[in-house]
Parts: C-alpha cells; structure tokens; sequence
C-alpha cells in the first residue's frame, strides 16, 4: 500500500449542517471521487463550508488543512449538486491549486440519482467543463441509488 494521502473537504454553505454522513460514507467504502484512493490509506484532515457565497472561508480554510498536511482538497459533491450548483467550483479549483500548490478534486460521494435525474431535466450539466466536473462522482446506477 502506498504511503497516507491527507485529504480536506470544503462543502456548500447551504448544507452547513450537514455531519457529512455521505461524503464519511463513501470514503470508507472508496466510492464517488474518492475511488481513486481504492488502494491508499486516508486521513481527513479538515472538513468546512465555503462560508456561503462567494466563498470566503475557501482563501483561510485551505492554508489552514495545508498546515495540518493536506495534500488534497475535495470540493464536496454538494457544491456539485445543488440548486443551482456552485458557480464559484471553477474559481475555488484554480484558486487553490494557485495559491496553495494543491491537487483538487471535484467531488465526494456519488451523486444521489435523484439529483442526476433532475439535472438531466434541467440540462445543468450539459456543458462540457460541467461533463468534466461530474465525472469523479458518477457511479453505476444501483451506488448512486443508495445515495438518495
């Protein structure tokens, strides 16, 4: 097994409540954008909001989980999902690979079929740089089930 990755998580404001059951979920079971540390030991390292829009606590929170090791930073699948989704999760990408060196991936859990089915409807995703954006958190249908 490969050496520990450090991970931070930055979720939606709007699900500032959230205990992040779905995203804890899935990397212990390596689904959604975390099947890509299927053979790799995890340590979340921090876990907060953007502070709401436009995203303040991205500048501060990040340099914080940098400072307790991260080494990758997931913007959560709720920034993804949402209505509407996030239209800051491009900036915060190249924000935080500029500013603080660090890898960042879009996503956590899978996303629920319900949101997929909605967004299909609405045609949300439709644009290629959403397509790109989506990609990590797409699973078979039966896993994104389970996540409704």
């Amino acid at each position: 097994m490969q050496e520990k990755v450090k991970i931070g998580i930055i979720i939606c404001d709007r699900y500032r409540r959230c205990a992040g059951g779905k995203c804890f979920r899935s990397l212990k079971n390596r689904e959604g954008a975390f099947s890509r540390y299927k053979n790799r030991e995890v340590e979340a390292v921090g876990f907060t909001t953007c502070d709401g829009c436009p995203g303040g606590n991205v500048e501060y929170a990040v340099e914080e989980m940098k400072g307790n090791g991260a080494e990758v930073i997931h913007l959560a699948t709720g920034l993804v999902v949402g209505y509407p989704p996030c239209p800051h999760i491009t900036y915060f990408h190249d924000f935080i690979t500029t500013q603080y060196g660090l890898e960042v991936v879009y996503g956590t859990h899978p996303i629920p079929q319900k949101y997929l089915n909605t967004h299909d409807q609405l045609g949300t995703w439709d644009d290629p740089e959403w397509q790109k954006i989506i990609q990590p958190t797409l699973a078979d249908k039966e896993t994104r089930l389970s996540y409704n």
